[in-house]
């Protein structure tokens, strides 16, 4: 565990306790696992960027202030220049990099994503969290499953869903895929 997730567990941990909720009634009221939030919030294991989204929602903090301790400022636009979004390390197999992240009080979370080239032969590790997504294959071949159907996105290939559903995607070709993530 990397002293980012620890910090960021401990965010959600005083925002919770700061409120007066139990572990099993946040995670009930957000539709997570209770066993699976507690080891979330104990820090045993990462926060998935979806369960963020929402927990940042429902304390009515943005996003950037859950995950790096600072606020957000910005409240007419917010420029992204390349090579200088901010790095969000959830899970080894991918890399995410929030593009909005200094905008105050997003409706939504814009993410490029690069599923790395040795998922390929991994299973597909899946998720699920409140909320809907977007997915906008950029470069490469990508694999995703949503709610039990797979299917294989190239780019220029888009897909909606809603992310309540159990899902999960991987690089195919030996090679890295970068997609546009938009977390709503």
């Amino acid at each position: 565990m990397t002293e980012e997730a620890r910090e960021i567990a401990a965010r959600v941990r005083v925002l919770r306790e700061i409120e007066g909720i139990s572990e099993v009634s946040l995670a009930l009221a957000l539709g997570f696992d209770p066993g699976e939030y507690a080891q979330w919030e104990s820090g045993a294991v990462d926060f998935p960027i979806g369960a963020l989204v929402e927990l940042a929602g429902r304390f009515q903090v943005d996003l950037t202030e859950l995950v790096r301790g600072e606020p957000s400022r910005l409240k007419t636009f917010c420029v992204t220049r390349t090579d200088q979004a901010p790095m969000v390390s959830r899970r080894p197999q991918y890399t995410y990099w929030n593009l909005a992240c200094h905008f105050h009080r997003k409706r939504a979370e814009p993410f490029l994503v690069e599923a790395s080239p040795d998922t390929e032969g991994a299973p597909l590790s899946l998720n699920s969290h409140p909320g809907q997504e977007f997915n906008y294959v950029l470069e490469g071949r990508l694999l995703i499953s949503v709610g039990g159907h797979e299917m294989e996105l190239g780019p220029g290939d888009a897909v909606y869903y809603d992310s309540h559903e159990p899902h999960g995607m991987k690089a195919l070709g030996g090679k890295r895929a970068r997609f546009l993530a938009l977390v709503l």
